[in-house]
């Protein structure tokens, strides 16, 4: 019964988490509920991938934590680097030819994507032309059999592979020595909290290279970095998780931009 309980805390900090984002579908018809989208000619926009979702509507998709979540992040990184980042969140779906005016895209929930071959292709593309894919905050052997499918209809002969603490990654900015797993808002509320969701209870850093080695794809699997954003300055929130996942993002943009 005890873990009963604490599995319905969670999820009901989840859902607290998700209160901004009801109002969208999950798919590519969420951009005509975007609000408009204002030219912005900084040197880097933070940019969210829009995708078309396992379950509609469903409370884990491309928005989790959009777009508050986004807009912490950026303050922080105009915060704690030189970077010109634009003030604004965005979000691009994949099939928008915008996609190539950007060096680096996040996307949240990578057990609920979706990819038809259209949406393979654009995203192959993306890649090897030079883009750099974040994935970030999915859970468990169902979502990441599921993540792992859409992904081989992008790359089929490539390999996801665990990304070593040595990479250059975890160290182009600031240096991060070990994994950590970071929980979502749930933690904060419940009696007897937990990092981990599902049994995904062992975060893991994974990636994919392209043919010369270079690192294209960054997943975060079994931790939720932009729950740490979104809820950096609740004072309930642990800010160990918070500091760990803006260094984890703070490392990767660098990274993207540079590589």
């Amino acid at each position: 019964m005890k873990y009963i309980i604490c599995f319905l805390l969670i999820a009901s900090g989840f859902l607290c988490a998700q209160h901004e984002t009801f109002w969208f579908l999950g798919n590519y018809g969420d951009v005509k509920l975007l609000p408009a989208q204002t030219n912005q000619r900084n040197e880097f926009i933070f940019v969210r991938l829009i995708y078309n979702g396992r379950i509609p509507s469903y409370i884990k998709n491309w928005y989790t934590d959009y777009p508050t979540g986004d807009q912490n992040l950026i303050k922080i990184i105009r915060r704690s680097t030189n970077i010109d980042i634009a003030p604004e969140v965005r979000a691009v779906s994949i099939q928008n030819t915008d996609i190539f005016k950007y060096p680096f895209i996040y996307s949240a929930e990578g057990g609920q994507i979706v990819f038809d071959d259209s949406d393979a292709k654009r995203m192959r593309e993306y890649l090897d032309r030079g883009g750099f894919w974040m994935i970030d905050d999915f859970w468990g052997t169902f979502e990441w059999d599921n993540f792992e499918k859409e992904i081989k209809k992008i790359f089929p002969y490539r390999e996801i592979q665990n990304i070593p603490l040595n990479h250059p990654i975890f160290h182009i900015f600031y240096d991060i020595e070990e994994i950590t797993q970071v929980p979502n808002i749930g933690y904060a509320y419940t009696t007897n909290p937990v990092t981990w969701e599902q049994e995904g209870k062992e975060p893991f850093v994974r990636g994919i290279f392209d043919d010369n080695g270079n690192l294209q794809v960054f997943i975060a699997y079994n931790t939720d970095l932009m729950d740490a954003s979104e809820w950096g300055d609740d004072p309930k929130y642990p800010g160990r998780f918070s500091t760990y996942a803006y260094k984890i993002f703070i490392n990767v943009v660098v990274y993207a931009m540079s590589h």
